[in-house]
């Protein structure tokens, strides 16, 4: 049987084109059978060869009205942002496009977050503010005037509109350790493709965290051409970088940073690390695994730059794949 509540949708990579092409992307990804679509949100690009950084609350305004699609963005409601603000900017489209828009949250990179030339705390402070500007987000969707006086500082602040359902407050978590953490306070977890064991670790500490029962949305990075030589070509040109360590990915303020600690990371590394093929039965079958585990939200990012054949192809065999009834069992 198809599996009840499976959404699979198209990521929007800000990094790597610029907003009216996205838009147009969005355009096809959804007639091509994607249903939702997962929005990058940086300031700077991973490395240079990306290229580019478009302001992603604009672009969703725009994407949402001219698509059905749902959407959600992962940001960092912090230090770039006052939290307030980002309450604004969610509450602005969840009144627009009501049950449509989530937003998920992390602690964010230096290579964004860097650019207030503030102070970047440690990982353990960076989840302790992030925490406190959840806490705000969700007061002020509920209508409270906010005064707060901890590590972020909040003055009165009140949102006027708001939507008649707030958004989902989703946490985005790498490790087992993070994800155990937010399990306690967030609406649903979303987190990056691995192998299946890793993976399975991440899943199993957001539920010991408190998140039992709650959505499982994941980001699947994967590198798809019709010639597999352009498979591994692509990611490695476009996503090297982002194999990276989660502190290296973290902590380094700067795209040509991130690109000199990149420099001798071979095509074949990043293929190990980034789901890199041209059988659409192999994908099929990686994202089967996903399913199995829980994830009922898939975003696909092709990380290459090829995204009209992998929208079209992806529509035509992968995704009724995932979604068309199994056959009856023979008498």
């Amino acid at each position: 049987m198809a599996e009840p509540g499976l959404t699979i949708g198209y990521h929007a990579s800000h990094e790597q084109f610029p907003p009216s092409s996205l838009l147009h992307l969005a355009q096809r990804a959804e007639n091509a059978g994607f249903q939702s679509m997962l929005s990058s949100d940086h300031f700077n690009p991973w490395i240079p060869a990306q290229g580019e950084s478009g302001f992603s609350w604009s672009w969703l305004g725009a994407a949402m009205q001219a698509t059905s699609l749902s959407a959600g963005v992962v940001c960092a409601p912090v230090q770039r942002y006052h939290p307030a603000i980002a309450a604004q900017a969610a509450a602005t489209l969840a009144e627009m496009f009501p049950g449509r828009f989530f937003v998920a949250v992390g602690s964010g990179q230096l290579l964004n977050e860097g650019i207030t030339g503030d102070p970047w705390p440690p990982k353990e402070g960076r989840n302790e503010r992030l925490l406190e500007a959840a806490t705000i987000m969700r007061r002020l969707w509920a209508g409270e005037t906010v005064t707060t006086a901890g590590l972020i500082r909040t003055v009165e602040a009140h949102l006027y509109t708001r939507p008649a359902e707030p958004p989902a407050l989703i946490g985005a978590a790498l490790s087992p350790e993070t994800a155990e953490w937010l399990g306690g306070w967030v609406d649903g977890l979303i987190t990056t493709a691995r192998p299946e064991k890793q993976l399975r670790k991440v899943v199993e500490a957001f539920h010991r965290g408190g998140g039992e029962g709650k959505p499982l949305y994941l980001k699947v990075d994967l590198s798809y051409a019709r010639a597999h030589e352009e498979a591994v070509e692509g990611a490695h040109d476009q996503w090297r970088a982002n194999i990276l360590s989660g502190p290296v990915l973290e902590n380094l303020r700067t795209p040509e940073q991130l690109d000199a600690a990149a420099e001798f990371i071979t095509a074949e590394e990043v293929s190990a690390e980034v789901r890199t093929s041209a059988d659409l039965d192999e994908h099929i079958e990686w994202l089967k695994t996903d399913i199995e585990l829980g994830f009922t939200r898939l975003y696909l990012h092709n990380v290459n730059r090829e995204q009209e054949a992998f929208i079209e192809d992806f529509g035509r065999e992968v995704l009724p794949a995932l979604t068309r009834p199994a056959p009856l069992p023979v008498a």
